[in-house]
């Protein structure tokens, strides 16, 4: 499924987070809580977990599982508000914002690129503010703190719970 249907898909799924799990349908078509943190990690040459998870700005989170998971297709958690107004301090702090849209072979930030690695694509709604960036794993000109802020994402949205790790 292309990155932007995967995206628009989180939107919608984290969309209906506070209410009892709605199918998919419906859940696209009443964004009440929308996403504020998504990450889409994609396949990669060998055995890369590959996911989308999404934070709705209440701390529901709902992940959809495709390959080289524990747990492929659909869930849902819930991380405390709290800890995701931290979470959107730190990316904030971080630069976030500031950072390139893309960091993938043949864009002017990317620099020299490795082959066969995943790309992570990341999402943040802040204060009226909506940033996504496009970063291909092997490029060596992507800032490291970048890699932190999407490792970051993972731990607070505790992805490893359904990735196995």
């Amino acid at each position: 499924m292309p990155r932007l249907a995967m995206l628009a898909l989180a939107w919608g799924l984290a969309a209906c987070a506070s209410r009892a799990p709605a199918p998919v349908a419906q859940s696209l078509s009443a964004p009440a809580d929308p996403a504020v943190v998504t990450l889409e990690r994609t396949p990669c040459f060998g055995s890369c977990p590959v996911y989308l998870v999404a934070a709705s700005g209440s701390g529901a989170v709902r992940f959809e599982g495709k390959s080289h998971v524990s747990h492929a297709g659909s869930a849902v958690g819930r991380i405390p508000k709290a800890r995701l107004d931290s979470l959107l301090a730190e990316l904030e702090a971080a630069g976030y914002f500031d950072f390139e849209e893309h960091y993938t072979p043949g864009s002017p930030a990317c620099g020299n690129a490795a082959t066969d690695l995943p790309t992570v694509t990341t999402s943040v709604s802040l204060h009226g503010r909506i940033k996504r960036i496009e970063h291909y794993r092997g490029c060596a000109g992507a800032p490291r703190a970048l890699s932190r802020l999407e490792e970051k994402i993972d731990e607070v949205l505790n992805t490893a719970q359904w990735i196995g790790q």
